[in-house]
């Protein structure tokens, strides 16, 4: 792309690394929930925010890049790298990430920056829509998977002047950190970017607690040997990208419909985002084209940090999401409303407690599986409860939130809504089921489609 010109590229190491407390973590084996997603690409997200009038380029990518350094000293694993071990006479793999920064090149976070001073923020976000651009030259880590950590930075940042403003973008490993992670790492990152300093006390974990019975590392098959040689993707031209909103108080009416319509009131009242997910999936499924006996999926992340015994601290720092699947025959979920379908999302994520998920954690270490891809009518991704709008590097607040490749059909990335109790989504659906989407009354009656 000519309007992109990349400036500088260059690793941000954790600031007085010689001084680091030697009671700190130098190595985290990884447990079933890290393995599983050795095989996906790196996620990555980005905020564009409005360009600052007194503050020059040059200035603000040095501020950015100390108060990095500074913030990285505090949440260290970003800066370790992953580690594969070859078990040559079982035919299997293990993997730890090695959190000791020695500044051997070995570790650190990428630095991009970069230039497209032709280029506005309404060239890159038009009525809605996401450019394809936006995903292939803005976000540092595109085509990365997560077993490519072992000659990737973990962390990789990239900042890129526009004409009429700057977008921040990043893409992580998320063996070492999931959303709830790495949102308290850039919401530390800002303010300290902002203030000089932070409170940003991190309680970086042992991976003990998850089946302390089991022998670390877990040996699996090498999930680059594993990948498929010939795999059907979906392609550009099949799916569109787009932006869409729910305010508070449409958020609010489809929570009220979906209790009031849902039959059993035993699992407790269905949530605003569980009412919401369930109007989305069921109105995609009905502009899908499918055959009443073909199954529809919805795979949803469960934060485990209070639901495991005993529970961890809320802001634990590590990957501690395990994925929730709701499987249907599109036929029967037809037939029923917004509350049976919304009530049997409640279900299932209450489903995910201690015991269920030890057990599912014993299971797979047993089998050893990796999955080379994973299908769903809806793949659910974020949380509308992550820190996004509140990120203040000094210049003002973001004025949005964009999602990087890869362009998965089916992928539904949450966002916090600007507005106090609103939502909104990045979703990436065939075209033809955008089309139909759009002109939905029954789904329009509750979503904005982002300006």
């Amino acid at each position: 792309m000519e309007d992109l010109v990349v400036k500088s590229t260059s690793i941000v190491h954790p600031r007085n690394i010689v001084n680091q407390s030697s009671d700190r973590v130098k190595k985290i084996n990884l447990t079933p929930w890290d393995l599983l997603r050795l095989p996906f690409g790196y996620p990555q997200r980005g905020l564009f925010f409005h360009k600052p009038d007194d503050l020059d380029i040059d200035t603000i990518i040095s501020k950015l890049k100390t108060s990095l350094s500074i913030a990285l000293h505090h949440f260290y694993p970003l800066a370790g790298h992953l580690v594969k071990e070859v078990n040559e006479e079982e035919h299997t793999v293990s993997y730890f990430i090695s959190c000791c920064d020695d500044g051997s090149g070995s570790g650190g976070v990428k630095f991009i920056h970069a230039a497209a001073k032709t280029l506005a923020i309404s060239d890159l976000v038009k009525s809605g829509f996401v450019d394809g651009m936006l995903g292939s030259f803005f976000f540092p880590a595109t085509g990365i998977k997560n077993y490519q950590g072992v000659s990737n930075p973990l962390l990789m940042v990239q900042v890129t002047g526009l004409k009429d403003g700057i977008f921040i973008s990043y893409g992580y490993n998320s063996t070492v950190a999931d959303g709830k992670s790495i949102w308290k790492f850039i919401n530390a990152w800002s303010e300290i970017c902002f203030k000089g300093s932070g409170s940003v006390p991190m309680d970086c974990f042992l991976k003990g607690w998850f089946l302390d019975c089991i022998r670390y590392p877990i040996r699996v098959p090498d999930p680059e040997t594993e990948q498929p040689s010939n795999v059907a993707s979906t392609t550009s031209n099949m799916i569109q990208e787009f932006v869409f909103r729910l305010t508070k108080e449409n958020v609010l009416k489809l929570k009220a419909k979906a209790n009031d319509e849902a039959v059993s009131k035993e699992d407790g009242e269905i949530s605003s985002f569980q009412a919401v997910l369930g109007h989305i999936w069921r109105s995609r499924v009905k502009h899908g084209d499918m055959s009443r006996e073909e199954e529809t999926h919805c795979r949803v992340p469960i934060d485990m940090r209070q639901r495991l015994k005993p529970k961890l601290k809320e802001d634990c720092f590590g990957n501690l999401v395990h994925t929730g699947t709701v499987t249907f025959k599109v036929g029967d979920m037809l037939e029923h409303g917004l509350g049976w379908l919304a009530q049997r999302i409640n279900t299932m994520v209450r489903s995910q407690t201690d015991d269920n998920i030890k057990a599912f954690g014993e299971k797979w270490v047993k089998n050893g599986e990796i999955p080379v891809s994973v299908c769903a009518t809806l793949l659910v991704s974020s949380c509308p409860r992550f820190n996004v709008y509140g990120n203040d590097f000094g210049w003002g607040k973001p004025i949005g939130l964009r999602s990087g490749p890869p362009h998965s059909n089916g992928k539904l990335v949450v966002i916090q809504g600007v507005e106090e109790g609103g939502l909104e989504f990045q979703a990436c659906f065939p075209s033809q089921v955008v089309v139909k989407l759009l002109g939905d009354g029954e789904f329009l009656e509750y979503v904005d489609v982002a300006s």
